[in-house]
């Protein structure tokens, strides 16, 4: 897959950055290093900076050489996962139980290498904005970057993303517009019962009984309640309760996630859940409390965004390497909390790979790096000069 020639020259740059990141990653929320490394980067090549925005967000603005027109938003996120690396790198994570194991390093490098061409490349009107967000994952960066008033103080008339995408084929971009990523909740559950002797369970009143029946109801929700032509995942993915083998506990909690791609199958699970575990509660004679946080909103790709991105970058991989068959993921991102806000696009560079994201043997194929800056770079460019 081929990249603008100047990006491609200092490719070599590009692998050294994100090996640094790669080698230093901070969770959401802490990423003090790397948001230094990003500022100084972009002082480096003439780009005004502005750090804090969000905790510790960066956004540079780069103007045009010919002055005021269109203003054009490039993002990408920063922040690691909270696991441990298990990929035997040379540049493997410093930090036990930090990882970059969803390549956002990878897209903090492609974003920097947009900023560098784009700084030698000036001879447009109009501004872009290079917008480096903290904690994606889960924790609300979008949001708290949005709170501190992002798009009021770097007003964007559009607004572009991007995502490695192991599962899809080196060399093909997918970009459409509509529905792409679920929107998400977490949620909390804590059941209070009587704790007691093991041996005598009937003056208890067991969490453990109670928070596997109501494992096995929740599932009845999307498989009973959700409109099967609406896709819905409801996911318990932690049980804790207990400490000893002859102790029945006295508490126990769940924890998990709901996905959903439209705002009414969303509420829809949070009632349900509420009504399944006040139902539980009864049944067991004893009380549940149900904790339910918005995380992530639906991610929709505007359309004509999305139609001029792809043309975009057809320029860069070749119109035959563009997909445009509508995959929504159930995975969720929170970009989508900018493009609620601007009208704008997000799309996934392929490159292949046996393992997924957020495993801990996940590896980004660094030769994407050139070519996810040559498409934000393209994308920019050509939205900056569109009528």
């Amino acid at each position: 897959m081929p990249a603008l020639p100047e990006i491609e020259a200092f490719a070599d740059d590009l692998v050294a950055i994100r090996r640094d990141i790669h080698a230093h990653p901070e969770i959401g929320f802490e990423e003090v290093r790397t948001s230094a490394l990003v500022a100084e980067k972009l002082a480096s090549w003439g780009v005004e900076v502005h750090r804090g925005i969000g905790k510790t967000g960066v956004v540079g603005v780069l103007h045009g050489a010919k002055g005021p027109g269109r203003r054009i938003g490039l993002r990408a996120d920063m922040d690691a996962l909270p696991m441990d690396e298990a990929t035997n790198l040379s540049f493997s994570s410093k930090y036990p139980g930090k990882f970059h194991g969803c390549g956002h390093d990878g897209h903090t490098t492609m974003l920097l290498g947009a900023a560098r061409y784009l700084a030698s490349n000036n001879d447009f009107a109009g501004t872009v904005h290079f917008i480096f967000q903290p904690a994606e994952e889960g924790l609300g960066g979008a949001r708290a970057m949005l709170a501190d008033k992002l798009f009021e103080r770097f007003p964007c008339d559009e607004v572009y993303g991007l995502h490695n995408a192991p599962n899809i084929e080196a060399g093909k971009v997918r970009i459409f517009a509509g529905p792409a990523q679920a929107g998400a909740d977490f949620f909390d559950i804590k059941i209070t019962g009587r704790g007691s002797h093991g041996a005598r369970p009937e003056v208890s009143r067991d969490p453990v009984i109670a928070a596997t029946a109501l494992v096995q109801a929740l599932q009845s929700i999307v498989s009973r309640n959700a409109d099967p032509q609406h896709a819905a995942v409801l996911s318990v993915t932690k049980i804790h309760s207990g400490s000893a083998y002859n102790v029945i506990p006295q508490e126990a909690t769940l924890g998990g996630t709901t996905r959903f791609f439209d705002a009414a199958t969303g509420e829809l699970m949070r009632q349900r859940m509420r009504t399944v575990a006040a139902g539980i509660a009864a049944t067991f004679e004893m009380e549940i409390d149900v904790e339910i946080r918005s995380i992530f909103d639906v991610l929709v790709n505007h359309e004509a965004q999305s139609d001029a991105a792809a043309k975009s970058i057809a320029k860069i991989v070749g119109a035959e390497h563009v997909l445009t068959d509508m995959v929504p993921i159930m995975g969720s991102e929170d970009f989508a909390d900018m493009l609620r806000a601007v009208p704008g696009a997000y799309f996934w560079v392929g490159h292949g790979g046996d393992v997924p994201v957020h495993n801990p043997g996940f590896v980004l194929d660094e030769a994407i790096l050139p070519i996810g800056s040559s498409l934000l770079a393209t994308v920019a460019t050509d939205r900056l000069a569109a009528a």
